[in-house]
């Protein structure tokens, strides 16, 4: 084999180590709950989606309107999280990337007749659109 190939299959298995570390780290430590009686605000980075007011227009999402916190986490669990936390007014759950088991949090408060949603992933930067898709997701399991 050339030097070349050698160096290409070393890059590989470290990017592949560095994705298996990532995925590790995100299994550790809970959702952020809620803050002052809200949802966590999204940071900076495109790998979050929330419906509290005051969420900037990159990552606001729509509340889910005319539902019930039950049917919410009902619908959640449907679509393949595992609830982690339930009190009253509020849930968090987890859902878990294919491969490398990525952990993403999604928690919901009962806000009246609505449900103010927020999904986002623990480590990393991007997400690829995987929390917004999931909250598309969440949508058709309510209908």
């Amino acid at each position: 084999m050339k030097l070349a190939a050698y160096i290409f299959i070393g890059l590989i298995a470290l990017v592949m180590l560095a994705f298996i570390i990532l995925g590790k780290k995100s299994q550790k430590g809970p959702a952020p709950g809620l803050m002052d009686g809200r949802l966590a605000a999204c940071s900076a980075k495109p790998n979050c989606v929330s419906s509290e007011d005051g969420t900037d227009a990159k990552h606001k999402i729509a509340p889910l309107a005319d539902v019930s916190l039950q049917d919410a986490q009902k619908a959640v669990e449907d679509i393949g999280g595992v609830i982690t936390s339930s009190q009253d007014g509020y849930f968090s759950a987890e859902f878990s990337s294919g491969i490398f088991k990525f952990v993403d949090d999604v928690e919901a408060r009962q806000d009246g007749k609505n449900v103010q949603i927020r999904s986002a992933s623990r480590v990393g930067h991007s997400d690829g659109g995987v929390n917004k898709k999931r909250m598309v997701a969440l949508r058709a399991a309510l209908k």
